[in-house]
């Protein structure tokens, strides 16, 4: 009896020493979510404040940019498609960044006073905290493509947007790839990529294709961004008048295209790296241009191999990688 009588104390002692065991467990765990819950409401009570701030009609938001801006030109190439270039320019001035735009006109005519009227007054329309984009015409006598990187000698950014009249890209997706261009201002960044390859049906190791989009789609890989849309260093374009081999330009005079791809190849050999392709809703405004017509890619292969065989070696580098701004995505 005696036995049994301690043996269930002992049974009674342990039962009370797990339970409090248990108790002081789960008052931990209750301690410690009441801290992150303390935690949470703190940051969204900060987060809250800064909200509230930033909306404050009373304060002035912070500054984008500093006082002296520094932003990027456009350099827009233009072919008697009147009120597509209006289109354009009109879109395109309200980009934050813009600091001016250089349209290369290589027609026979000048420009007339009412489309320069136009856009002088649609540039003022769009002015922000009383400045507005500088318009600039560079006239050119002779009609060649070479003409849209020619050197602007009052071009006062780094940052050239090269960019064609029928094309538009909403200037958020225009301001992210300039970001990505800043952290990488040798290279050409772009959202049209294409891609080469050597020609497996050709003996010749050094004979190469031209792959358009679909290509770009199929293997996940390019080595070019066209300039219709791309970004690079103004420096390019004196190199490119220059110092690239004239055999070249007269290339691209003589057949009326692959300017593009000579300024791929002329980037690619002076970084030896791969382009930057950016991920941009693109809005084509045109329904006509060189692309459209027959026999396109077999002209655009030419040209890959006619420069490749001036350098002496091919310069393009593939890759896979595409920039994308995650805040505008919700996987990424």
């Amino acid at each position: 009896m005696r036995g049994t009588c301690c043996w269930f104390n002992r049974r009674t002692e342990q039962r009370f020493r797990l339970l409090a065991i248990s108790t002081v467990k789960s008052l931990k765990i209750k301690i410690l979510l009441c801290c992150c819950v303390a935690l949470t409401l703190l940051a969204f009570s900060s987060t809250a404040s800064s909200f509230v701030l930033w909306n404050n009609p009373t304060l002035p938001p912070p500054s984008r940019f500093p006082s002296s801006r520094k932003g990027y030109s456009i350099v827009m190439n233009t072919w008697k498609r009147y009120d597509l270039l209006k289109q354009s320019i009109k879109h395109y001035s309200t980009c934050p960044r813009l600091e001016s735009v250089h349209i290369v006109w290589s027609e026979p005519d000048p420009p007339s006073d009412v489309l320069l009227k136009y856009l002088h007054h649609v540039v003022k329309s769009k002015s922000r905290d009383g400045q507005h984009v500088k318009l600039r015409f560079d006239i050119n006598k002779e009609d060649s493509l070479n003409n849209r990187f020619k050197e602007v000698k009052d071009l006062e950014t780094d940052a050239v947007f090269s960019i064609d009249d029928d094309v538009i890209f909403p200037c958020s997706s225009v301001e992210f790839a300039f970001d990505v261009w800043q952290s990488a201002p040798d290279t050409m960044v772009g959202f049209v990529p294409r891609v080469h390859w050597v020609d497996s049906l050709k003996e010749d190791s050094n004979k190469f294709r031209y792959g358009g989009w679909w290509s770009v789609w199929w293997t996940g890989t390019y080595s070019m961004v066209l300039s219709k849309a791309a970004f690079f260093h103004k420096k390019y374009f004196n190199i490119y008048t220059n110092e690239m081999p004239s055999s070249i330009r007269e290339y691209v005079t003589k057949n009326r295209n692959c300017e593009d791809i000579a300024m791929s190849f002329l980037v690619a050999n002076a970084t030896g790296a791969p382009p930057i392709w950016v991920k941009g809703q693109i809005f084509e405004i045109g329904s006509t241009g060189i692309s459209s017509l027959g026999g396109h890619s077999e002209r655009r292969t030419e040209c890959v191999n006619t420069f490749a065989s001036v350098y002496g070696r091919m310069p393009l580098v593939s890759t896979s990688v595409k920039a994308v701004d995650s805040r505008n995505i919700w996987f990424w």
